[in-house]
Formats: C-alpha cells, structure tokens, sequence
C-alpha cells in the first residue's frame, strides 16, 4: 500500500523544532514504507497582497495553490494512493480537497501544536493587522483539517482537549515528540571537566522563548550563582538587552549543540505561552541533563516530570530550584534520564507508535 507524506519542503539543516520533528515523521515512515512512500513537499511564500489574502481566507496558506492540488491529485491518480499523511494542520484545504475529489482515501493529519492558540500567543505579543489575519488563515486552515482527516494526531493531551475546545473533535492518536538521537558516539571525550558550571537555556528568535528567556534574566539570572548561557538562531540580536545581566552570555546560532548540552550543569525552560510540546525538553533528556522548567515547558512529560527536573510556577520558585541543583544532578550524564528519552522520545519509540497508528496500511 503506497502512503504520501504531504510536508513543507525541507530545508538542507532543520532550523527549528517543527522542522526537526517533521523530518523525524519522514524518516520513520520511509523506514516503514520503503519504496511505498512518496513525498510531496510544498515551497512557502510571504502573503503580501490583497489578492494573496483573499485565497488566503479559502485556504491557500503555506504555499498550498491552486497548481499544487493539481500536482497532488495526478499523483494520487496514477499511483492509487489509499491513504495521505499531512504533517501539519495548517494544510487544512489539501484534507478538504483530497476528501471532495476522492472521498474513500483515508486522510490522517498531524498536527505540530494547536496552529490557532500558537498564533493568537504571537498576536498578543505583536499586535498588527498582518498577525491578525494570519490568526484568521491558519483557524480556517486549521479547521478544515479537523473537519475532513479521519484521524487527527496530536503531541500530547493537552492539544487534544484544545482541538475539542476550539473545534469540537478530541485527537484520534496522542503521538508525543520524538527526535532524531544527535548524542555523538564519543561524547564522554566531549565533555570538560575543567568547565565552570553552567545553566543553559536553548531556544530559536519566536515570541514564546523571546519573553521567557527575558523574564528570566531580568528575574531571576540576578539572583543565582550560575552563569547563564543563551544558545539559538536569531538570540544573538538581543545580546546586548540580555547580557546587561553580568552572569548571562548570549552565543545566538551554533553548527551543533552537542557540546552546549554536554557541558550544561542543567538546562532552563522559563515558557510561559505555546502550544504542542517543546523540542528542548526531550533534547535534554538525549543529553542526560535536569530541566528547570515552567508547567508549558514540560505540557506532554508530566508523567516523568518528577524524574525529569523541577516545576517552577514564579520566580522564587526558579531561584529555590536552582539553589538546590546540586542535590538534583548526581552526574555530568544522567542515565536514568537517557533512559526516558529512548524509551519514550526517540525515533524508535516514535516509529513503534507509528506502526501501532497506521497498522491497517501496512
């Protein structure tokens, strides 16, 4: 049974947590289909125009037209496709298409995070005419997808009872986040153990890490004896806001994080708005380090959460917390914590849970 992955076209180094998680779902389903899998991945452009946003309003976001359902519908003709995997929500007019032209193709969706309430957050933070619209877009996106997959995949819980909320429809599959292991073969030689101790926070340049890595320097960074350092794409604009704090370091973009993970004492997640789950959580559990974290840092780990680190709800809470990291980390390299990521938040765990979704199309 042949099986598209329908995807935003994959950039040559994944920048964010999106694009590593959707590269991850490629993977592990050419790991199970084979040659079975086809790959339709769509370029995006910048809605600048009126007439962008009036087809905007009927679903042509992310670079989704009227060429590209064409494109789509001859390859599901001459190959027969049974079933379409889209890995986003905001392709919701593809599911509706797909759906009205060929009604017994089965249609499941994976949505990334809950697109209307990842948005709305952003809107709040940049309120303008274009953030509203593009809140517009993605709910009449977003809401097609709900209204014609057959099965709809969520992160966690949390999104399931958000899409209910919002739409009216509980998720089909609860499919948490899982990475690709980036953990070097050799990465006891990596680590220094001359290096003074240090927190990390690891995040690209969106609304939700701008405002708590901020909230965090102003504070809390003031009032600990550990050195913060600030890793991301994009961070490095705002080094000179963030190092007016004497203990902080801003180093922006890196070509791996393998050494910034490895060498962290333990790593921070002051989050206080988004949707879907965060990508540092489970990058940390592969290094074996503790996360400090707000409650939205660990949405989707709360089983483990008490083996995982610390819930912080204030900032007396994070300053506490980090007081007593010391008590918290046995080892430069936490196996138990390893151990979750494998288990739970690695491809193979992921694939396992993929197998288990899509058994009928085996």
């Amino acid at each position: 049974m042949t099986i598209i992955f329908i995807t935003t076209k994959f950039e040559a180094a994944p920048k964010g947590g999106r694009q590593m998680l959707s590269r991850l779902n490629h993977s592990v389903l050419n790991d199970i289909y084979g040659n079975r899998l086809k790959v339709f991945e769509i370029s995006k452009y910048r809605i600048s125009k009126f007439t962008s946003a009036f087809y905007a309003m009927r679903g042509y976001i992310d670079g989704v037209d009227v060429n590209v359902i064409k494109q789509l519908f001859h390859i599901i003709a001459i190959n027969n496709i049974k079933s379409i995997f889209i890995d986003g929500s905001n392709f919701g007019e593809l599911a509706c298409q797909v759906k009205q032209r060929f009604p017994n193709i089965k249609v499941y969706t994976f949505f990334h995070n809950v697109e209307i309430s990842f948005f709305i957050g952003s809107f709040k933070q940049h309120k303008s005419i274009r953030a509203f619209l593009i809140c517009v877009f993605n709910y009449l996106a977003e809401k097609k997808s709900v209204k014609y997959s057959d099965e709809l995949i969520c992160l966690s819980e949390r999104d399931s009872q958000g899409l209910n909320k919002i739409y009216g429809r509980h998720a089909s599959h609860i499919l948490p986040m899982a990475l690709h292991d980036e953990l070097p073969s050799n990465f006891l030689n990596l680590v220094d153990p001359f290096r003074s101790k240090y927190a990390l926070f690891v995040g690209g340049d969106f609304y939700a890490n701008r405002v708590g890595i901020s909230w965090f320097v102003k504070n809390v960074a003031p009032k600990i004896h550990f050195k913060v350092c600030v890793v991301g794409k994009g961070l490095e604009r705002y080094k000179q806001e963030l190092e007016s704090v004497e203990n902080v370091e801003v180093i922006g973009a890196v070509d791996s994080l393998s050494d910034w993970y490895l060498n962290a004492h333990f790593v921070i997640a002051p989050i206080f708005d988004g949707s879907g789950m965060k990508t540092k959580v489970a990058e940390a559990l592969m290094y074996g380090k503790k996360v400090i974290g707000t409650p939205e840092a660990f949405s989707g780990y709360e089983a483990d959460v008490d083996k995982i680190g610390k819930v912080c709800l204030s900032e007396a809470d994070f300053i506490k917390a980090i007081e007593q990291i010391d008590d918290m980390v046995a080892s430069n390299f936490d196996k138990d914590l390893r151990a979750i990521y494998e288990k739970k938040y690695s491809s193979m765990a992921a694939k396992n849970r993929f197998q288990a979704i899509l058994n009928e199309f085996l």
